[in-house]
């Protein structure tokens, strides 16, 4: 089938000086035209500017564009697979953004006041916001939850500060516990496992004993979790796991 250049233009939501601008270019040049020189387009050329179309929403220049398109080793499935590649990309980072978004929201809605400068300074290229989306799915109707926000709305830089050095104090011990050979359910590791707990409750929220275990769990269930304590020692997820347990079948 042929079809007319205004067509073209309402099947694909674009402006016939588009169309007008592509052919010119030598983007995308009809198949025919009529005796009176009016542009004609068939099936392949529709195929062509879905394919146009779906690189420019994703930002390619034109030019780009005509490279891709022309590529002879390229196939139709080709194009389709490349497409469903970078689109997926895209919504990714997309997800992050209504993500951030999100959380930039709840953060001006219970009142953390940390300028970008201020939040760098605390967390370094750990990115708090990648995992605010998922906490507030996991535990948002939980009272902890629920306070740890509260608690966090109300901290300023020096509080945040505080908590980071606090935290890397007791890193410091823990690791070198570890390198000391010191067993996992040991009466030390078992002290610090106590401590860490006193930690979030001091904190967050209040962290009893079943769910300070759930957490020791999550840090060798969640491979992000692992990767935090692992980049600080190798092996110090599980070591911290067998304490939280150990301190926890002790103390509860």
């Amino acid at each position: 089938m042929e079809y007319s250049v205004g067509a073209v233009a309402q099947f694909a939501g674009v402006t016939v000086r588009t169309l007008h601008h592509y052919d010119e270019i030598g983007l995308l040049s009809p198949s025919g035209r009529t005796p009176a020189g009016y542009r004609r387009y068939d099936d392949a050329d529709l195929e062509r500017l879905q394919q146009i179309l779906f690189y420019r929403e994703l930002g390619f220049p034109l030019e780009e564009i005509a490279v891709i398109v022309d590529d002879p080793s390229a196939s139709p499935n080709e194009h389709l697979r490349r497409q469903h590649e970078l689109l997926t990309g895209r919504i990714d980072r997309l997800r992050e953004m209504v993500t951030a978004i999100e959380f930039a929201m709840e953060a001006r809605r219970v009142g953390i006041q940390l300028t970008p400068e201020e939040r760098f300074e605390v967390f370094g290229d750990f990115d708090p916001d990648e995992h605010a989306a998922e906490a507030e799915q996991r535990w948002g109707g939980t009272e902890a939850y629920r306070e740890s926000a509260r608690r966090a709305g109300q901290y300023s830089k020096e509080d945040w500060l505080r908590n980071k050095a606090e935290n890397a104090d007791w890193g410091e011990r823990f690791v070198a516990l570890m390198d000391s050979g010191a067993p996992a359910d040991g009466p030390q590791a078992m002290a610090l496992a106590e401590e860490h707990r006193q930690l979030i409750t001091r904190w967050f929220y209040e962290c009893p004993y079943e769910a300070h275990t759930g957490l020791a769990d999550m840090y060798l269930a969640d491979p992000r979790f692992t990767a935090y304590y692992e980049n600080i020692k190798p092996g110090m997820a599980a070591y911290l796991n067998q304490a939280i347990h150990a301190n926890a079948i002790t103390n509860a």
